[in-house]
């Protein structure tokens, strides 16, 4: 019966972790995507002039 506490250490210590991580991923995601389009834009309007 000592793997049960020790499983729940393990959670415990990494989940944390990786559930933060997992948010933080996420969210640069759709920031990177905004700066892609952004880059999209300029260049497109760059290449106009």
């Amino acid at each position: 019966m000592e793997e049960a506490p020790l499983f729940l250490q393990v959670i415990s210590n990494f989940g944390f972790p990786i559930a933060i991580t997992i948010f933080l991923l996420l969210r640069f995601e759709k920031r990177i995507e905004q700066l892609e389009t952004s880059f999209k834009d300029l260049t497109n309007t760059l290449t106009k002039k």
